[in-house]
Parts: C-alpha cells; structure tokens; sequence
C-alpha cells in the first residue's frame, strides 16, 4: 500500500486544485469500498449461522422417483452417495426388502416399485409435491417457536420420501422423513381401499407439519416406563406432546380431551415450563383434572 500511497501524493502535487479534488474523492470512494468489503467478510459467518438453522425439506424423494420410474442408476447412486442413512432406513426399516448391503438389493428395490399402483402412487406424489415452500415456511415458524421454549432442542434434518404407503413419518437421529405417498388427501382414490374414514381424514398436505412436530417431540420426550403406564397416563403423555405442537403451530390443531386437560393445567401453573411440562412423568394433576370432567 504505501508505494501506491506515495504515488498519489506525487501526482497531487503536480495537479490543479480542481485534479487535486478528483483524485482525493478517488481516494475516499477507494477506501469505502475497502471499508464495505471488510464488513462483508465480518457479517457473512453470522448469516451463514443463521442458515445452520434454517429447515429446508431434502428432496431425496425425487432421486427415489427418478430411479423408480425410469431405472436411471445415476439417480441410485447419488441416494447412496448423498443419503446413505435414509437410503439404509427406507431399504432396511420402512420397506424391509433387505440389507443395503446386498448385492441383489438395488434389483429388489426397483422389482418391488414396479406394481403398477405404486407407479401411479410415485407420480402422484410427485405431481402434489412439486413445490413444498408451503411446508418448509409452516416447519421454519414451528422450530423457531419451540427454540424460543426449548433452547438446547436440536434442528432436525428433514426429508422427504416415497414408503410405498408404510410409515407416514419416519424419526431417525435428529432427522425427519416424511413419506409424501401418505399425505396425498383424504380423498385420494387409493386411500378408500385401505383406510377407513378416520385414518383418511389425518392423511392431507395439512396434517404433514403437525406430524413432523409430534414424532419429533415424542423421540426427544418419550413417556418413562412405558410398557407399565395405564392406557390413561398413555393418552395424557401424548396430550401433553399434542399441547406443544399447539403452541408451536399458534393454533388448536390437535384438539382432544386430554389436550384440554393439558391446557387447564398450564393455565392454572403459569410457572411451568414447557420444557419441565414434558419431562414431568407425574401424570396425578392431569388425571384429576380429566376424571374431575368426567
């Protein structure tokens, strides 16, 4: 810098007054940008940071699709590359067709799509979710509420899939896959054959959020003892995860007997947490209030 510096100085002192004030706005104009340039590179870790925690839905289930419906391999081995632990929990644990190791696999894999319901259930799915901005702004406003409630809660990962009509959500270590072929609408065609008019009615693009919250909430805070809880203490545990999922969405979604007894009680204590709500396994309070409704 300062020979670069000392030759300004010596051409200002061979120029008129009026050079003489072009090239000293040169020189702020220059030292501006140096300024901006520095504070750029200061303020980009913090927008970075902020990225970390933003939710964007992986879109592993169009690679799924690709190979599925056109036998493309280059789609397959980009699963393997970029998802190995979905592509081994959707082989392994949702479909179950076999190890992810198996040499036969990816054969078995694509055979088993081939049925031609699960064809059309592949493209459908992929014709309604096209575009998901709508679930990925409902799932950016719902964790940043619970953060503000449970600060050390981990971000998930979240996915989507195609399950050939198995898990609606699947949790894995702070991971959410979402199996899209669920939530195609209570009116779907398909759905009428397999499902009766309850289990259709959670089975729309609404419903898809509200899930996510409520697996994900049960795997951070499972129900302690749970094989010896009273089907009573069960229902209340999950009322209480359905309460939370309310407050995260900022509305009564989840409305149920046992959510209204949650919410009576958190009125009456407005010193607990949610946090020490969900980690309480004292459900006494809870099960007045419910027997006290009748």
């Amino acid at each position: 810098m300062r020979p670069f510096w000392r030759s300004v100085v010596f051409l200002c002192s061979c120029l008129t007054e009026r050079s003489l004030f072009v090239v000293r706005a040169l020189g702020v104009l220059i030292m501006a940008v140096l300024l901006f340039s520095a504070c750029d590179m200061k303020f980009k870790p913090f927008e970075d940071d902020e990225n970390e925690h933003r939710i964007e839905v992986c879109r592993y289930d169009r690679l799924e699709s690709q190979y599925l419906t056109t036998g493309d391999f280059s789609a397959l081995q980009q699963m393997n590359m970029d998802y190995p632990i979905e592509t081994r929990t959707l082989l392994e644990d949702v479909l179950r067709i076999g190890e992810v190791n198996d040499p036969k696999i990816n054969h078995k894999f694509l055979a088993f799509f081939q049925d031609s319901t699960l064809q059309a259930i592949v493209s459908d799915a992929e014709s309604q979710y096209a575009n998901m901005d709508d679930i990925n702004i409902q799932l950016n406003g719902a964790f940043e509420t619970l953060k503000k409630h449970i600060p050390e809660m981990p971000i998930p990962v979240v996915y989507a899939q195609i399950s050939a009509l198995d898990q609606s959500i699947v949790i894995g270590n702070q991971t959410i896959g979402i199996s899209l072929d669920k939530y195609l609408g209570k009116d779907y065609p398909l759905y009428k054959k397999y499902y009766s008019p309850s289990q259709r009615e959670t089975m729309s693009r609404e419903y898809i959020v509200p899930e996510c919250l409520s697996f994900y909430l049960l795997s951070l805070y499972p129900m302690h003892d749970f094989e010896y809880r009273s089907q009573l203490e069960r229902d209340l545990h999950m009322g209480k995860i359905m309460w939370v999922c309310n407050v995260a969405l900022e509305r009564k979604f989840f409305k149920t007997r046992y959510v209204n007894a949650v919410d009576k009680y958190m009125c009456s204590n407005k010193k607990v947490d949610i946090e020490a709500l969900l980690k309480n396994n004292d459900y006494s309070n809870l099960i007045r209030i419910i027997k006290k409704e009748g």
